[in-house]
């Protein structure tokens, strides 16, 4: 069994910075593609960033510019730093994974959620 354990969510003042963590632990024989979502209340979940396992990154449009994804392949761990926070920023951001945790399968894992409240 695979889990993703996510952290460094909370509370921020508009213009402030939070970098999120996650972590893949169990039987893990490859990740592919991870990223980060996000839903707001009243809103459907949306892609904010995305990184393949070679480094190729893509973002939102929103975040673009103050937003920044990473993964440690050693750690099994993708981050995502958030800087320039906006109101609208507020939201629950949920990791995600595909991970090979089989030889015959990928499987899409999620994270639990941690919550981001931008408010002055």
């Amino acid at each position: 069994q695979v889990q993703l354990v996510e952290s460094g969510g909370g509370w921020v003042q508009p213009g402030g910075s939070l970098t999120l963590s996650c972590a893949a632990s169990g039987t893990i024989f490859s990740i592919n593609d991870m990223g980060w979502y996000r839903q707001a209340p009243g809103k459907q979940r949306e892609l904010v960033a995305s990184i393949t396992s070679g480094g190729n990154t893509k973002y939102a449009d929103s975040v673009k510019g103050r937003f920044t994804i990473s993964r440690d392949n050693a750690k099994n761990t993708q981050y995502l730093q958030m800087n320039s926070l906006k109101l609208e920023d507020t939201a629950v951001y949920y990791c995600n994974a595909k991970i090979k945790d089989r030889p015959w399968r990928t499987y899409d894992y999620w994270g639990q959620g941690t919550q981001v409240t931008v408010s002055s």
